[in-house]
């Protein structure tokens, strides 16, 4: 279970990494528009972004 996660959290910090090494100007206006985004909306983007990644698990993972 530990090495799963580890490799999860590897997985996800190299694909967090690749946005910013390709293009980091674009990197930073994204962030500022984020950042200039509402409560609601940083949420709402959250939980879509949450729901897609259980979906893709379960994609993944069904038999």
């Amino acid at each position: 279970m530990w090495h799963d996660l580890s490799v999860a959290l590897a997985l996800l910090l190299i694909l967090e990494g690749v946005f910013p090494f390709i293009n980091p100007a674009a990197m930073r206006r994204m962030l500022a528009a984020i950042s200039g985004m509402n409560d609601q909306a940083l949420r709402f983007a959250g939980l879509t972004s949450m729901l897609l990644g259980v979906a893709l698990l379960y994609i993944v993972n069904w038999r």
